[in-house]
């Protein structure tokens, strides 16, 4: 393999929740930087599934175990109980049934790791406020007519599809993009309020 890259802040979060040495499956896994990093500091033996067939290549090149399928639809095809942490990063919003691929997430999978932007921060508040319009960041970074992200939600909408769907949060925290976790933890109000992007691992209650 080549030498490991600097992966996200998102991603490196992620990281500090999966145990080593546990059989993972990062689905939207793009080129596979979550993969090689949990391979080279977890021991795990992580696998990707990946909808964009150029970044299929770029990670089967640099030799990581990265298969071209669709969340909506071939997560179905793996056996219950396949992998011990099953994870979505910041692809939820991009998927036409997040709520059945959550589903068979935790189906497949012991544990769900689960990262999205949050769409109830108070920047695109402001925005929408006082523009009008759908708002624009470096998460959402694409005008509505473009932007792959089809249900947008925020961290207390997940929560109340976790309570609906019994789901038990097992950890969460709310981030901003360089990395800091905000000082709200213990508040799910101030966490959808200030909060970029929300992480969750869930297990099914």
């Amino acid at each position: 393999m080549s030498e490991p890259k600097k992966i996200r802040v998102d991603l490196a979060l992620i990281a500090g929740m999966v145990a080593p040495h546990s059989r993972v499956l990062d689905i939207g896994c793009s080129d596979g930087l979550l993969i090689e990093h949990l391979f080279r500091n977890l021991q795990c033996d992580a696998r990707g599934l990946e909808l964009d067939m150029a970044a299929v290549t770029r990670a089967v090149t640099h030799g990581l175990p990265v298969m071209q399928g669709d969340a909506d639809s071939d997560l179905a095809t793996y056996p219950d109980g396949a992998f011990d942490y099953v994870v979505l990063s910041r692809t939820l919003q991009a998927v036409e049934k997040p709520r059945e691929v959550l589903r068979q997430m935790l189906r497949i999978g012991t544990h769900a790791i689960v990262s999205f932007p949050n769409f109830g921060h108070w920047s695109l508040r402001l925005q929408l406020l006082f523009n009008g319009r759908m708002p624009m960041t470096s998460n959402w970074n694409r005008m509505w007519f473009e932007t792959p992200n089809i249900h947008p939600c925020t961290i207390q909408d997940f929560f109340a599809l976790c309570e609906t769907d019994g789901y038990r949060v097992e950890r969460w925290l709310a981030a901003d993009e360089a990395g800091a976790r905000t000082p709200w933890r213990r508040s799910r109000t101030l966490a959808n309020l200030f909060g970029e992007q929300g992480l969750f691992l869930l297990r099914k209650a």
